[in-house]
């Protein structure tokens, strides 16, 4: 049977985390989390049924503030417990037991006396050692966790004001981040006294999202806030953009690279528009998208598909999308 193009799922609130499922043997299935501005929110595992082509939902619970971020395992082959994690107030960890239930299975915290915790803001999962998982904080830090001992392995001062975003580089031992004092610096695991300051905005605008490149750990993308462009960097030459993406009408909200191509990336916006560019051009300038496609809103979510890389999903209001690229 050929598959439709475009799936859409509406969900009863408005999706802000979102995350496709990395394993072979759940092709169509992807976390959302919801953005309510109340205590309790909630996050949905929901699946493509093949044969009616409809969303169903899994299975799902209820999450303390809307998730900053959720993000499966990288497990592929399904080597490992089939774990869901989460940001807001707290990192957590959530196992699919069968395919119809999911339960809380860590809280982590490095947080041992008192009442406050400071908001995580963002986190990744390594994907040479799923072990291992970075968050960010609007305290200035960046903390490195080890899921199966549920301890911090390493806790940074990361940069001068609020993290915003952190992100492993594939295969390797290097790790970045982003935040409100406009740079972006980046660590290595097996020597944390150092950073190195990749890229800092001119007037130290705030930087809001990372992404590295999937094939090729020289490149990573980051964007700024309220910019309708995409800086896009390589570590070996710092402090100078590798190319800029200007296509955009209004600010971006989302960037991600291809799972299986070096020089492809996505990036979404409050235009409505989800736009895909090629950039084997490079050091050329790049006018133009390779592919435009328009929603019906402001899109503040994308996740490409690292199992089954022509497929990637898009959040605008309360509508998910799936998008055949």
């Amino acid at each position: 049977m050929e598959r439709k193009r475009i799936y859409t799922y509406n969900s009863p609130w408005v999706i802000y985390g979102l995350s496709w499922s990395t394993r072979i043997n759940q092709p169509y299935r992807l976390a959302i989390g919801s953005f309510l501005e109340d205590y309790t929110n909630r996050v949905d595992v929901i699946q493509l049924n093949e044969e009616t082509d409809q969303f169903e939902v899994m299975c799902g619970f209820e999450h303390p503030y809307p998730p900053t971020k959720c993000m499966w395992i990288p497990d592929k082959n399904s080597t490992r417990p089939d774990l869901l994690a989460t940001t807001g107030d707290y990192l957590r960890l959530w196992e699919v037991s069968n395919q119809r239930s999911i339960k809380l299975k860590s809280l982590l915290t490095n947080n041992k006396n008192s009442e406050f915790c400071a908001p995580l803001s963002s986190f990744d999962w390594n994907e040479s050692d799923p072990s291992l998982l970075a968050t960010s904080s609007i305290d200035t830090t960046c903390t490195i966790w080890n899921i199966e001992t549920g301890q911090a392995k390493t806790q940074l001062i990361a940069h001068d004001k609020e993290v915003f975003d952190v992100a492993f580089a594939r295969g390797t031992d290097l790790f970045a981040s982003v935040g409100a004092d406009g740079s972006l610096r980046m660590f290595d695991l097996r020597n944390l006294e150092h950073s190195t300051i990749i890229y800092e905005t001119p007037s130290f605008v705030p930087l809001l999202r990372l992404c590295w490149n999937k094939q090729d750990p020289n490149y990573l993308a980051t964007i700024q806030q309220d910019s309708p462009n995409v800086i896009i960097l390589d570590i070996r030459v710092p402090s100078i953009p590798a190319a800029e993406l200007s296509f955009h009408k209004s600010a971006v909200n989302g960037i991600s690279w291809a799972p299986h191509s070096s020089c492809h990336i996505c990036t979404v916006s409050d235009d409505k528009q989800a736009l895909i560019w090629d950039l084997s051009s490079m050091p050329k300038p790049i006018e133009d998208p390779l592919l435009t496609y328009n929603a019906q809103a402001e899109i503040n979510q994308l996740s490409w598909s690292s199992s089954q890389p022509d497929w990637i999903a898009i959040a605008f209001s309360s509508d998910l999308q799936i998008l055949r690229v």
